[in-house]
C-alpha cells in the first residue's frame, strides 16, 4: 500500500469530519477533541504502515506543526473577543496571566525538582509548559463568533487568558534553556530578565499595537476613505498571522503575544463591522482542520509507547496539575476580585492544557539538550490526555450549568 496515499486519505477523513464536529460536540456534550485522540488511537492501533507519530522521533516537525496550530488559534481568539480592552475590563485575565501562571510555574517546577527529581533547568521547562492554558483545545469553555451579546465573564476571561498566556510562557522557557546550556551565575538571570522577559515582550507588544493598527487602517478606515469596499477574503486574517508573527520574530520579539495583541487591537480599531465574522469563519475552519491532524497524530503516540517511562510518580504528578496546582493558583488570584464564588471555581478549574503545551517542550528540546526529555514527553503528554479527558467531558456542561443559573 501506498503509505502517501493512504496518509492523504486519512487526512481527508479527518478533516472532513471537522465539517460536522461543531453539531455533534454540541448534541453529545463532549469536546471534538476527545473524539480525535479516540480516532488516532484506532488508526495507529489498527494500521501499521502510518509515520512514526511520537514527537521525540520527530521534534522538528513536532515544533513547526504546533507553532502554526497555536498562532493560528490566538488570531483566531483575539477576534472572537468583544470586549473593548482596557486595564479594567481586562483585569481578570492580567490576573491569570501574571499571578496564577507565576505560581503555577513555581508549584510545577518545585514539585517537578523534588518530587521527580528532575534538575532546575528541567523542573522549570516543565512548569513553563504546564502553566499556560490552551487557545486550541478550549473552544467549549470560550466565547462563540464576533458579534455576538450578552457575553459570560467565564467565557471571556478564558478566552483572553488563552490568548495572552501562552506568549508569557515563553521568557521561563527561555530561562529553562539558559540554566540548560550555561552555569547559573547572577549575570544569566540578570541578561534572561532584561532580554528575554522585559524587552522580547515588550517587541512583541508594541509590535502587535502598530501592525494591528496599521491593518484596521488597511481594512477599516482606508476604504471608507476611498469610498471602496472592505475586501471580503477571509484569508486575509491568516495571511495576517503570518506576517505580523514572522515580522516580529525578526524583530527577535515574541511572536506569540504579538499575534493576539494584533487580533485584539484590530477588534478594537472597529468593533462592529461585519468582516470580522468572515476573518473569524476563516481561521476556525483552518485551525479545525489543523487540530484535526495534531490530536491524530497525539492519540497514535499514546499507542507507539509514549506512556512508557512512565510510573506512579509521573502520575501522580499530572493529576496534582489538573486538580490542584492550576486551580488553587487560579482561585488565590481571584479571591479579591468581583466574581461569584461559582465563576471563580470555573475559570480555576477549566485550565486547559493542550498543544501549546506540547509547542514549548519541542521548542525548547529543540534549542537544548535536556536531560529526562523522555519523561517530561510522557508527563507532558500524559497531562494534556487528562486534560482533553476531563476537561473535554466536562466543559460544556459545567459552563452551561453556570450560565443557565445566572
Amino acid at each position: 500500500m501506498d503509505n502517501y496515499v493512504l496518509v492523504l486519505a486519512i487526512l481527508g477523513l479527518a478533516a472532513l469530519g471537522m465539517a460536522w464536529m461543531p453539531a455533534i460536540t454540541k448534541k453529545v456534550k463532549v469536546s471534538y477533541s476527545v473524539l480525535y485522540v479516540v480516532v488516532g488511537i484506532l488508526v495507529y492501533a489498527l494500521i501499521d504502515q502510518l509515520p512514526d507519530p511520537r514527537p521525540s522521533r520527530e521534534n522538528l516537525i513536532t515544533l513547526r506543526l504546533t507553532e502554526l496550530v497555536v498562532i493560528i488559534s490566538l488570531m483566531g481568539a483575539g477576534l472572537k473577543i468583544d470586549q473593548r480592552f482596557s486595564f479594567k475590563a481586562w483585569k481578570i485575565p492580567f490576573r491569570l496571566v501574571s499571578i496564577t501562571m507565576l505560581l503555577s510555574i513555581l508549584v510545577s517546577a518545585a514539585l517537578a525538582y523534588f518530587w521527580l527529581d528532575f534538575n532546575v533547568a528541567s523542573a522549570i521547562l516543565i512548569g513553563a509548559a504546564f502553566a499556560p492554558t490552551d487557545p486550541v483545545l478550549a473552544s467549549d469553555v470560550q466565547v462563540g463568533p464576533p458579534l455576538e451579546k450578552d457575553r459570560s465573564s467565564v467565557r471571556f476571561s478564558l478566552t483572553a487568558e488563552g490568548g495572552l498566556n501562552d506568549g508569557m510562557a515563553f521568557p521561563f522557557t527561555w530561562l529553562a534553556i539558559a540554566l540548560m546550556m550555561h552555569h547559573y551565575s547572577t549575570e544569566l538571570l540578570v541578561t534572561w530578565f532584561l532580554h528575554d522577559f522585559v524587552l522580547k515582550i515588550l517587541i512583541g507588544v508594541v509590535s502587535g499595537v502598530l501592525l494591528g493598527k496599521a491593518l484596521g487602517f488597511l481594512l477599516f478606515s482606508l476604504p471608507q476613505k476611498t469610498n471602496t469596499p472592505t475586501p471580503s477574503d477571509g484569508f486575509v486574517a491568516l495571511s495576517a498571522t503570518f506576517a505580523v508573527y514572522g515580522l516580529t520574530e525578526l524583530l527577535h520579539g515574541y511572536g506569540f503575544i504579538a499575534v493576539f495583541v494584533c487580533s485584539v487591537t484590530l477588534r478594537n480599531v472597529e468593533m462592529d463591522h461585519s468582516f470580522h465574522l468572515e476573518l473569524n469563519a476563516f481561521m476556525d475552519q483552518i485551525e479545525r482542520i489543523l487540530v484535526a491532524i495534531v490530536l491524530i497524530l497525539f492519540g497514535g503516540s499514546l499507542v507507539k509507547g509514549v506512556f512508557a517511562v512512565m510510573d506512579w510518580h509521573f502520575v501522580l504528578f499530572g493529576l496534582a496539575s489538573i486538580f490542584i496546582i492550576r486551580p488553587l493558583c487560579a482561585f488565590l488570584s481571584l479571591v479579591r476580585s468581583a466574581l461569584q464564588p461559582k465563576e471563580k471555581w470555573v475559570i480555576s478549574f477549566f485550565g486547559i492544557k493542550g498543544v501549546g503545551s506540547l509547542f514549548y517542550l519541542s521548542f525548547a528540546l529543540n534549542e537544548a539538550k535536556f536531560e529526562n526529555s523522555a519523561e517530561m514527553w510522557g508527563i507532558v503528554s500524559f497531562i494534556v490526555l487528562c486534560s482533553i479527558l476531563i476537561h473535554g467531558i466536562s466543559a460544556s456542561k459545567t459552563i452551561e450549568k453556570l450560565e443557565s443559573s445566572k
